[in-house]
C-alpha cells in the first residue's frame, strides 16, 4: 500500500480536495401543498451534504417529471421552473459524486420506467457491491430479452439499483424494494417514489442519517432535522437502519427488509451535518462543543485567544475556549459567497487561493499566541497554507487542535476523502505533520474521547476512515472506486431524460 510522504502542493484553491460531503436527499408526501417549493426548500437545508448538481422529481398522480441540473440548488432552479413543477410527491437530491463522475446524466432523482409507470430515486451514500448489482442487471436484462446492457451512458450505483427496481415487470415498485433491498450492500439512505407513493429506506447499519417528519397535511423524510426545520415539518423519528416506509393516501406503512446493526458515521458528528441537525438524540452543535472541551483537557496550550476555521471549526473552538478560559474569537473571515466554481486558476493565483475563502483580521491575530481549532486535516495542504497566512498577519504563535482523529483511510461509504496515499495522516507522525503545516504545536482528539463525546456506543458507529475497522466488507480494489462502471464493458443502464 502506498503511504503518504508528507510532502505538500501548492494546490491551495477552494477546491482543494478535503473531505467532500455525502449527498442530501428529501421527500414529500402532501397533497394540496406546492410540494416542488417544499422540496427546494429541503434541498436548500442540505446544499451542504452536495454542491455539484440538483434535482427534483414531482408526480401528479398520473406522471412523473424530472428537472436536474449541474450546480447549486438556487443555479438549477428558478421560480417559472418549481411553477411548473406541480404534484402531490417530490423527492429531491444535492449530489456530490462518490460513485460515477460529476456529469450532467448522473445527477438525481433518477429516473426509469417500469411496466406499469415509473420510478424515481435519490440515494445519499456508496454501495460496495455495485459491481455485482450490475451483474445481476444484465442477466435479468438478458433472460428478459431487454437488451444485453452495453453502450449506456450512467454510471452511479444509483442508476444501478433505479435499474433494478424497474426490472420486475410483474411486481409493483413496492414489491421490487422488498426483493432488490436486501441485496444492497454499503451506505444507502435512499427516497424514491412512483406516481402514487413515497417512498423511503436505510441501510442495515444506518450509516448514513434519514429522518421522518410530518406536516399538517403530508409527510417529509429528509437526510437532517434542519430539513425538515426548515419546511416547519415536526420531527418524528429516526428511519431505523433496515426499515423500509411507504407514504400514500392509505396512510404511512413500514416494513424490515434486515436486522438492524447501527453503525453510524461518526464523521456526521464532526463535520458532515450541519451544528443545527440532531442525530441519534444527539445534537451535533452540543457534540461539536463537547469534543473541543476534551481537546482542551487532552491537549492545554498558553495562548492569547482561540480562532476557529469557519464553519465546521466553530462548535469545537467554543468549546474548547470553555475549557481553557481562553477568549474566543473571530480571527478569520469567511467569504460565504465561495463555492465550486469551474474557473482554473493559474499556479500564482493558486498560491493564493484560500484567501478566496478566508482573510485573516490583522487587529484581532496581531502579536497573539493562538490556538486555531478546525474540524481535520486530510492532505494539509489548507491548514500549511493558514498557518502561514496567519503569521504574515502577524500571530506570535499558531497552535493547531483537530476535533477529529488523524484520518488515516479512506470512506467507502459516502464521502470522497483522498486516496490512502494521499492521505498525511497516513504516511508521517503528528510531530511531522506539525512541522509540515508550520504550525508551532498540532494536537488531534482522541478516538476515545471522540467517541465519548457523542454519547453513542463505540460498537455502534462507523469509524473507518480513523481506525480502518469497516463495518461492511469491502470487495476487492478491482471492482469497487468511483470510477468503476466507467471502466467495465458492459453498463448495464439506460438514460431515460
Amino acid at each position: 500500500m502506498p503511504r503518504g510522504d508528507g510532502r505538500l502542493t501548492h494546490d491551495l484553491d477552494p477546491q482543494d480536495a478535503g473531505p467532500q460531503d455525502a449527498c442530501g436527499v428529501f421527500g414529500v408526501w402532501a397533497p394540496g401543498e406546492e410540494v416542488a417549493k417544499l422540496t427546494y426548500f429541503g434541498l436548500y437545508a442540505l446544499q451542504h451534504r452536495g454542491q455539484e448538481s440538483a434535482g427534483i422529481a414531482v408526480s401528479n398522480g398520473r406522471q412523473i417529471l424530472v428537472y436536474k441540473d449541474m450546480g447549486l440548488v438556487s443555479q438549477v432552479f428558478d421560480e417559472a421552473t418549481l411553477e411548473s413543477l406541480k404534484g402531490e410527491i417530490a423527492i429531491g437530491h444535492a449530489r456530490y459524486s462518490t460513485t460515477g463522475s460529476s456529469v450532467w446524466h448522473n445527477a438525481q432523482p433518477t429516473f426509469r420506467p417500469t411496466a406499469a409507470g415509473s420510478v424515481a430515486l435519490g440515494h445519499n451514500g456508496n454501495l460496495t457491491n455495485t459491481a455485482e448489482l450490475a451483474d445481476l442487471l444484465a442477466a435479468r436484462d438478458v433472460e428478459s430479452g431487454r437488451g444485453s446492457g452495453k453502450g449506456e451512458t450512467a454510471t452511479s450505483d444509483t442508476a444501478v439499483m433505479a435499474s433494478l427496481l424497474a426490472s420486475y415487470p410483474d411486481r409493483s415498485v413496492e414489491e421490487a424494494a422488498l426483493e432488490v433491498l436486501p441485496q444492497l450492500r454499503g451506505a444507502f439512505s435512499l427516497v424514491f417514489m412512483d406516481e402514487g407513493t413515497l417512498y423511503a429506506a436505510r441501510d442495515p447499519q444506518g450509516i448514513r442519517p434519514l429522518v421522518l417528519g410530518r406536516l399538517d397535511r403530508g409527510w417529509v423524510v429528509a437526510s437532517e432535522t434542519a430539513a425538515l426545520d426548515i419546511v416547519g415539518a415536526s420531527f418524528i423519528r429516526e428511519i431505523q437502519p433496515g426499515e423500509f416506509i411507504a407514504i400514500d393516501e392509505n396512510g404511512l406503512r413500514t416494513e424490515r427488509f434486515a436486522t438492524a446493526e447501527p453503525k453510524g458515521c461518526i464523521f456526521e458528528y464532526v463535520y458532515l451535518a450541519r451544528p443545527d441537525t440532531t442525530i441519534a438524540d444527539q445534537r451535533v452543535f452540543s457534540v461539536r462543543a463537547e469534543i473541543g472541551r476534551r481537546l482542551a483537557r487532552e491537549f492545554p496550550v498558553e495562548a492569547d485567544l482561540v480562532i476557529p476555521v469557519p464553519e465546521s471549526g466553530t462548535p469545537a473552538a467554543i468549546g474548547y475556549a470553555e475549557e481553557s478560559g481562553i477568549p474566543f474569537g473571530h480571527g478569520l473571515v469567511k467569504n460565504s459567497y465561495v463555492g465550486r466554481t469551474f474557473i482554473q486558476p493559474s499556479q500564482t493565483l493558486r498560491q493564493l487561493g484560500i484567501r478566496l475563502k478566508l482573510n485573516p483580521l490583522r487587529d484581532v491575530i496581531a502579536g497573539k499566541r493562538l490556538v486555531v481549532v478546525d474540524d481535520s486535516i486530510v492532505r494539509g495542504n489548507t491548514q500549511r497554507a493558514l498557518v502561514r497566512m496567519l503569521r504574515e498577519f502577524g500571530a506570535a504563535e499558531v497552535h493547531v487542535r483537530i476535533s477529529s482523529p488523524p484520518v488515516k483511510w479512506p470512506c467507502f461509504y459516502g464521502i470522497d476523502f483522498a486516496s490512502r496515499a494521499e492521505l498525511i495522516a497516513n504516511g508521517i507522525s503528528v510531530d511531522e505533520i506539525c512541522r509540515s503545516i508550520g504550525a508551532d504545536s498540532l494536537a488531534y482528539v482522541t478516538l476515545d474521547q471522540l467517541v465519548e463525546a457523542t454519547n453513542i456506543p463505540k460498537d455502534n458507529l462507523c469509524r473507518a476512515c480513523f481506525d480502518g475497522i469497516y463495518p461492511v466488507a469491502l470487495p476487492e480494489d478491482d471492482v469497487i472506486g468511483k470510477h468503476l462502471l466507467e471502466v467495465q464493458d458492459q453498463l448495464p443502464l439506460e438514460v431515460i431524460q
